[in-house]
């Protein structure tokens, strides 16, 4: 409905779009005032979960205002225009140094900020594939089938890289009770055309780690035995920034030897907002030449080492914040903190309810995996209790089956982040008690109830 056929007291009210449908198909053919525009959108996204009860969601849904400011004010300021604002190429430099010392890199390196761990898991992967080839080609050997070796517990990241960049996935499935993998389960994948094993530090799913020591050792024994050099990645998209302060003894990173390259993500536990990512390589040496550009249409000559070109500089001084902000005191308070409360909901779960805690007692990404306990015939799931908690109380509680071979396992996740207080997390655990004492009176969901639970396990 155009502006002229609405009536003459609600466009003088500058509210005419009460009485409209928002644009969705063409332009709309006049301009609109900007408050109106601004309360359109405010309007559409009424409609939307609450991120603070979104415990789905591993991506930071709160940051300090003064974090805020940071990034209104840099929104304009293109990250990629290096001779313009050399300051803040500097600074994202300065990101690498400090996640390479965190990491325990052993001597001089080099990475890059990324959009989200996806892009940093596609560089390093790509990285893998290209020093393969370069390894295959100096033997004379055939480099025409490329292979890649990762559990089922991986994100599907893993699996697009290998489809959009023509390498073979070697999935290692999981099984009923269990949820990780290690070197028993990578070692008959491997051969000369392996690129490089994927392992998981903090999996979507539960929020434990692969045996990454385990499959280190392994690459280390078949490279003295066999000659086969194959590198380890780690996606510590989620660990990345909870093994360094939780558990700071436990080897996952560049201490170990065939480790060459890290993924983690800023907007995760880096407590950054969306989306920030870092690649950082064990040494200069591990990123392959061929994969960087240089350009100098921008003022001067330039290295890039990206998927993307323009992107925002925002994020990555919000993230260069919280390090001058936090520190490493404050990130093990934090980080600890969310730990806390985990499991503090943990065994709030064991008492108010018929629950199974997947893990307990193991390093873990500060969440609650849970499950219904087995022996029990209840007449409702885990997804009737997704659904159920968030009719009732708005909470959005992902249920979802795990990979195969472990399809038939059905879960609950909740994610304890640090805008999830103690206080919340009583509430939550008595909200997900009301909701199984519903589900026993009447039953679980019906099928077009089910079709509105969000199943997906997030990311």
């Amino acid at each position: 409905m155009h502006h002229d056929r609405i009536s003459g007291p609600w466009q003088r009210y500058g509210n005419h779009f009460v009485l409209e449908e928002a644009p969705d198909h063409a332009l709309p053919p006049d301009m609109t005032d900007p408050q109106a525009a601004m309360r359109i959108i405010a309007e559409d996204l009424v409609l939307d979960g609450i991120p603070e009860r979104n415990l789905a969601t591993f991506v930071t849904t709160w940051m300090e205002p003064e974090a805020q400011r940071i990034i209104a004010e840099n929104l304009h300021r293109n990250f990629i225009d290096h001779a313009e604002y050399p300051q803040t190429a500097e600074i994202e430099q300065r990101c690498i140094r400090m996640l390479a010392s965190l990491f325990n890199a052993p001597g001089e390196t080099t990475g890059a900020r990324t959009q989200g761990s996806s892009e940093a898991i596609m560089l390093g992967a790509l990285s893998m594939k290209w020093k393969w080839r370069e390894r295959r080609e100096a033997a004379g050997a055939d480099t025409s089938k490329p292979n890649i070796v990762f559990g089922g517990d991986v994100h599907v990241v893993w699996e697009k890289f290998c489809r959009y960049f023509d390498v073979e996935p070697r999935i290692v499935p999981l099984q009923p009770h269990k949820f990780t993998i290690g070197p028993e389960d990578v070692e008959p994948h491997v051969d000369e055309n392996t690129i490089g094993v994927a392992a998981v530090l903090g999996t979507t799913f539960t929020g434990h780690a692969d045996d990454i020591v385990g499959i280190n050792d392994l690459l280390i024994a078949l490279k003295h035995k066999n000659g086969l050099d194959v590198p380890l990645h780690v996606d510590a998209a989620s660990g990345g920034f909870v093994w360094p302060f939780l558990y700071p003894h436990s080897e996952w990173d560049f201490r170990l030897e065939q480790v060459r390259s890290i993924n983690v993500s800023g907007h995760k536990f880096g407590m950054v907002y969306p989306g920030i990512g870092w690649l950082v390589f064990r040494e200069k040496s591990d990123l392959a030449e061929d994969l960087v550009f240089y350009e100098n249409y921008l003022g001067k000559t330039d290295a890039t080492f990206t998927l993307n070109f323009s992107t925002g500089s925002a994020m990555v001084l919000a993230q260069y914040y919280n390090f001058i902000r936090l520190g490493h005191e404050g990130y093990k308070l934090a980080i600890g903190a969310m730990e806390s409360n985990a499991r503090f909901l943990a065994e709030r779960l064991e008492q108010v309810g018929p629950f199974e805690i997947v893990g307990a007692g193991e390093e873990q990404l500060p969440l609650v995996a849970f499950r219904l306990a087995d022996g029990q015939d209840l007449g409702y799931d885990e997804f009737d209790i997704a659904w159920q908690v968030a009719a009732e109380r708005g909470w959005m509680l992902p249920a979802y089956t795990m990979p195969p071979k472990a399809e038939h396992v059905k879960m609950l996740r909740a994610l304890v982040k640090l805008n999830l207080t103690r206080p919340l997390v009583a509430t939550l655990a008595d909200d997900i008690a009301a909701a199984c004492e519903t589900l026993a009176k009447k039953g679980g969901a019906s099928q077009a109830e089910r079709q509105q639970v969000k199943t997906g396990v997030g990311y």
